[in-house]
């Protein structure tokens, strides 16, 4: 597998070997030894799924406690996935990186513990599978306003995107509870 940070260094783009002919394809989307030795040490604790339809945005997602860190790929479709750094101790403090994930790519993010999470479907479906280093605590679950200028994402939708009112009424990075 090839492992390469991306414009935030900590989040890192992953590659994997994909074995393929004419009965389809082969691939590994985990192996705890290979990743501990490409510097990506996590035990994962739980799996996600869900799907969407094009234009749905969802997030920015994090919990102040509990953070988690997330395998993400997408298995059906395509996302244009962003994550944004939310430790103030960091010299990448609320800067973001969006990344093309897909069915086709086989591309997979790691996002460690730290950072806010978010995606629009570009595809008329997209299914989205990713693996967490803790558990879902929805009291600790913030959301940042996927549309706050001071992120500058230039979100790759035309017309307004498709949210629950949670992600609508995001709070601006500015307001934020953020990481130390």
């Amino acid at each position: 597998m090839n492992v390469t940070p991306t414009a935030l260094p900590d989040v890192k783009l992953i590659e994997p070997r994909v074995f393929g002919d004419d009965r389809g394809f082969f691939m590994e989307t985990w192996n705890a030894r290979a990743f501990a030795a490409a510097g990506l040490d996590a035990t994962f604790v739980q799996d996600n799924h869900s799907r969407s339809r094009r234009g749905v945005l969802r997030g920015l997602h994090y919990q102040i406690e509990h953070a988690q860190g997330k395998l993400m790929r997408v298995v059906a479709g395509e996302v244009f996935d962003v994550v944004v750094d939310l430790r103030r101790s960091s010299p990448m403090f609320g800067r973001s990186v969006g990344i093309t994930l897909s069915a086709q790519n086989m591309r997979l993010l790691w996002v460690p513990p730290g950072f806010a999470h978010g995606f629009v479907a570009v595809s008329d479906n997209a299914e989205f599978l990713y693996k967490t280093t803790d558990y879902r605590y929805p009291e600790h679950e913030r959301t940042l306003l996927w549309s706050d200028p001071a992120l500058g994402i230039d979100w790759p939708q035309s017309g307004a995107p498709i949210l629950t009112a949670k992600d609508a009424a995001g709070t601006p990075l500015a307001a934020a509870e953020v990481y130390p």
